[in-house]
Formats: C-alpha cells, sequence, structure tokens
C-alpha cells in the first residue's frame, strides 16, 4: 500500500466512523442542509464496509445495509421526470420535507460524475436493486443534457461541465458528445494556461475542478483525451503547489467560504498528495478526497514541501467581465513564502460574488492547536459580521514586500471607520498601537495607526480600531531569522519593533515603514485615489502599480 493509499485510508475510516454515529432525522437521512453530504457520507461508509483492510469501529455488515439504504434514499431524490425542466436533478436543500423539496442544477454537476466512479469501484458488493438505481440515475443524467453548456467563462461549473460530457459520453458511447467534452478541455487548459485561473485559490470550487477532471482521467479510455486530462491535472497540482504550505493555502483567496478563513479547514485533498501536516479534526467539506487521487509531478510536490529557501510567487488571473462593468479585470497575485509562515495577498481588490475576496493575510501551517492560522486587517464591507470576519469595503490599498504588509484605509469623514483584524492564539504582548506576538516558530508585530481593542475568542484574538483613517503594517519573522537577528524571546523582538514604528499621514494617505532587514517600504494614495507602492525609493512596477 502506497503513502497516498494509507493516507486516503485513513480518511475513509475516519469519515465512516463518523457517518456511523450520526444521528438519523426523521426523513432518513443524515443532513438536510445539503443533499451531497448524504451521498458523500454514504459512500464513505459503504466503501469502509467493504475493504478489508479498514479498521473500523462498527460491524461491517451491519453498515453495509444501512449505507446502501442511505444511497438509495439520495437515489430516489432525483427529479426523473423528462418532461420537466429539472429533469435529471437532485434538490439541494431538503427542508422540510425531501420528497417535496425543488430540485436544484447544483448537486449533479460534482456528484453526478462521482456517483459514475463510485459505482465504477464498487458495483460489486452493490446488491442488485442499488445497482439498478445508480444506473437509472445515470440514464437520467445523461438524458437531461445538463452539461451541454458553451464554455465561456472557464469557471467550476464549466470544469464540472466538461468533465460530465467526457464521462457520460464515454460511458454512453456517445462520442459525439465525448469530442464535444475534449474541444471543451483543450479550450479550458489553454485559457487557464494564458489567463491563469479567475478563481484563484476558490475553495471548495478549486477542488471541483480537481475533482471533476481526476474522475474523468479515472473513467475515459482514450490516450489523447487522457494527455489533455493530465496535462489540466498536471497544471492544477502546480497551481496548488505555488499557494501552499503545510495544508494552508496562502495569498488571496477568491470566493472565500467561512470554512477557510480565517482557518483553513478544507485541506483533505491537500493531506492525500502531500501529507506534511496533522489531519484536521473537523472535515467540513469531504467530497471524495478518499477515493480520487491523481499523483502531481514531482518537482510539484517538490516545490510544495520543500520551503528551507523563501520563495516569491507573482502572478495574475484575468476576471471575465461585461462591458457594462469594465470588461475583463486583471487580479495581481502575491506570496512570500517560507518554511514557517507565508504573506501574501491580491494588489487589486475585487468586489466578487457575495463579495468574498480575502485580500491579505499571513498564514500559519495548520494544527491542531484549536486556532486560527491566519491573521490579517480589512475595513468591513457588506456581509461582514463579527461571526464571519471575511467581508470588506472597497475602501483600502495595499503593499506587498516580501514579509511585510502596510495596507492603508483612509476612510471618509462620516463613515464607519472601524478596521478589525483576526490574530492567531499564541503569546501578546499588547501596547497602545501596537501587537507584538509569538505563535509557535513565528514573531509577528503588528502596527497600527490608532488605539485598538482585543477580544480574546476560543479560537482567536479579534481587534478592532477606530478614530477616523487607519493604517496596519505586519511584519513576520520565523524563529531561525530571528536568532540570526539575535532575537531568543519575545520581549526582545517587542524591543526591537518599538524603536521601529511606522509613520503614518494623519488622513490615511501614507504609510512609511523600515523593515527588519532595513527596506524602506512607503505606501502613497494620492488625491485622485491611486495608490504608488516604493521599495528602497523605486516605484513597484506590477499590476495597478505599474506606470
Amino acid at each position: 500500500m502506497t503513502t497516498y493509499e494509507k493516507r486516503q485510508l485513513e480518511l475513509i475510516q475516519r469519515i465512516s466512523a463518523k457517518a456511523q454515529k450520526r444521528p438519523l432525522l426523521g426523513s432518513g437521512l443524515w443532513f438536510h442542509g445539503d443533499v451531497r453530504d448524504n451521498f458523500y457520507y454514504a459512500a464513505y461508509l459503504f466503501a469502509a464496509s467493504v475493504n478489508p483492510d479498514a479498521r473500523v469501529p462498527f460491524e461491517k455488515e451491519m453498515t453495509l445495509a444501512s449505507s446502501s439504504q442511505m444511497l438509495l434514499k439520495v437515489l430516489r431524490l432525483q427529479d426523473t421526470d423528462p418532461a420537466s425542466p429539472t429533469y435529471g436533478h437532485w434538490p439541494l436543500r431538503l427542508d422540510p420535507v425531501p420528497k417535496e423539496a425543488k430540485p436544484d442544477p447544483l448537486p449533479v454537476e460534482l456528484m453526478g460524475s462521482l456517483m459514475v466512479y463510485f459505482y465504477r469501484d464498487h458495483q460489486e458488493y452493490m446488491s442488485p436493486p442499488l445497482q439498478a438505481a445508480f444506473e437509472a440515475a445515470f440514464e437520467h443524467i445523461y438524458r437531461s443534457r445538463f452539461f451541454a453548456k458553451e464554455i465561456g467563462h472557464f469557471n467550476h461549473h464549466e470544469a464540472k461541465y466538461t468533465a460530465a460530457k467526457l464521462i457520460f459520453g464515454n460511458l454512453f458511447r456517445d462520442y459525439e458528445l465525448v469530442e464535444d467534452g475534449h474541444r471543451s478541455l483543450v479550450r479550458m487548459l489553454r485559457h487557464v494556461r494564458e489567463n491563469g485561473m479567475a478563481e484563484y485559490g476558490a475553495l471548495p470550487w478549486f477542488w471541483h475542478w480537481v475533482q471533476a477532471f481526476t474522475a474523468a482521467w479515472e473513467l475515459v479510455d482514450d490516450v489523447d483525451i487522457n494527455r489533455d486530462l493530465g496535462d489540466m491535472l498536471d497544471f492544477l497540482w502546480h497551481e496548488r503547489s505555488l499557494y501552499y504550505l503545510k495544508g494552508a493555502w496562502v495569498g488571496p483567496h477568491s470566493r472565500a467560504w467561512p470554512h477557510d478563513v480565517p482557518r483553513d479547514a478544507n485541506p483533505l485533498f491537500d493531506y492525500v498528495q502531500f501529507g506534511d501536516f496533522p489531519l484536521p479534526e473537523e472535515t467540513p467539506r469531504t467530497e471524495f478526497a478518499g477515493f480520487l487521487f491523481y499523483e502531481a509531478p514531482e518537482d510539484v510536490r517538490r516545490n510544495a514541501l520543500d520551503r528551507k529557501l523563501p520563495m516569491e510567487v507573482t502572478k495574475y488571473s484575468v476576471l471575465s467581465g461585461d462591458a457594462e462593468n469594465g470588461g475583463p479585470k486583471k487580479v495581481h497575485k502575491y506570496a512570500y513564502i517560507t518554511e514557517n509562515y507565508a504573506v501574501g495577498g491580491a494588489w487589486e481588490r475585487v468586489r466578487e460574488f457575495d463579495n468574498e475576496q480575502h485580500r491579505w493575510d499571513v498564514s500559519l501551517p495548520l494544527s491542531n492547536s484549536g486556532s486560527v492560522n491566519q491573521a490579517y486587517f480589512l475595513r468591513p464591507g457588506e456581509g461582514f459580521t463579527e461571526v464571519d470576519p471575511r467581508h470588506e469595503s472597497d475602501i483600502g490599498e495595499v503593499l506587498f514586500h516580501r514579509n511585510v504588509v502596510v495596507a492603508l484605509y483612509p476612510t471618509p469623514e462620516g463613515e464607519d471607520d472601524r478596521i478589525v483584524g483576526v490574530l492567531p492564539k499564541g503569546e501578546w504582548l499588547q501596547e497602545e498601537r501596537a501587537l507584538y506576538g509569538r505563535i509557535g516558530r513565528v514573531y509577528l508585530a503588528v502596527h497600527l495607526m490608532r488605539p485598538y481593542q482585543v477580544q480574546e475568542l476560543a479560537d482567536r484574538y479579534a481587534v478592532e480600531s477606530r478614530g477616523g483613517a487607519n493604517g496596519v503594517v505586519v511584519e513576520a519573522i520565523g524563529a531561525a531569522e530571528a536568532e540570526r537577528l539575535c532575537i531568543g524571546s519575545l520581549e526582545e523582538f517587542a524591543a526591537i519593533q518599538r524603536g521601529n514604528d511606522p509613520s503614518f499621514a494623519e488622513d490615511g494617505s501614507k504609510a512609511a515603514y523600515r523593515s527588519l532587514d532595513q527596506e524602506e517600504l512607503e505606501l502613497t494614495i494620492a488625491p485622485g485615489g491611486k495608490p504608488e507602492a516604493r521599495v528602497g525609493g523605486e516605484p513597484i512596477s506590477f499590476g495597478k502599480y505599474s506606470a
């Protein structure tokens, strides 16, 4: 058994044990919030029940029967009326009565393809009624033609449509559909190579790309198509490796969900592929990490795992947009990654769907400490709440340089002037306009333009600062770097940082800071709103800061 297979078996054992313990609702299902969770958990329980290597705390014969019944319940929620506009679909939300829930276009996109993959590997253990139910579901999916859409946005939906064309075309020997899927695949691969991924770090949707194309790679038996699928998967895992640090996704996040900010909590595919961090206790998105696997190329794995030498990543992605909204936009991404921490974000503020862009943070490796692993500040915007500190306003400019972030928030007079921050649990010293912390092998200095208040929560420190236009400078340094500077304690780190306060313009239009490596950093916002970033007196010529 390979190390990958061992980690997948570990997932199957853990998730199946959780499924077996889950109480049934009155409907006989485990979940009403998302129909897909019932399928995923039942698949793990079924797989554990038939796998002789699985060491589980339950009677396998009984759970094989119960998981089979759960799979049947899910399959029977499909809309099987050919005259229905939602033919072939499943409902997403199931309350109050699952059988009466309205079908939704989302579940079949990924779940349909994963069902084919699961059936291929487990049909021999299924009862005749369950086999018949799966095969009927595939027939309805195929005839629904939900995937028969033109490619144009190059997002996770179209990635799943493309994979479904290949999978269901292959399953039903519809070679025109397979050819259509191949053309879509080639277009998508060319687009992301030339324009980057518009969903830069979008979780869980990045993993939907990976799962959809891995399932197609497993199920489609065509040399040319498999070569292109392999190229797509190599591209995806290379992209992941650029922003990877021991389970964390560093740099900017597009479409960030609460389970990924301020703590990365969707790392199961990372765990199987890289395995250099502890398996988390909570798994909010199980999906098919325990089943699907595509081994990343050796150089990609080396990029992700070997962080002994610091690395800077500078890339861009083109976001599609219509002419009315200014047309396509470029988002320039930055990350500075060391073996103990990473700093990075997006130079451009973009108001994405549900205002979910996560602009910047300092990321720490994942651990089972119970603490968040991201440190960041923002000015709250539409959708922000204290329990969901993700959504930010359009006001704010940033400068990234290696281990330092400089951020300005020139809030106009009369508007809400709060900026809020999230800091990981650790050892912290608090002063009037600064916080100095040590979290594991990382020191953090946080310099604020205004006084602040701190509230200690179970998994983080919540910071709030008011009083007008504002700004913050955050500098991170690893313990080994600190030792080279003769810093051996948090008190010594704070003593050096106290004499290194940044200077801020009162209206929030300028910040200047000298980093620990003696770099002079300056961020200025001109009266017209255009920012200018300088390092060592020289302007940064990148993205929106280009002349």
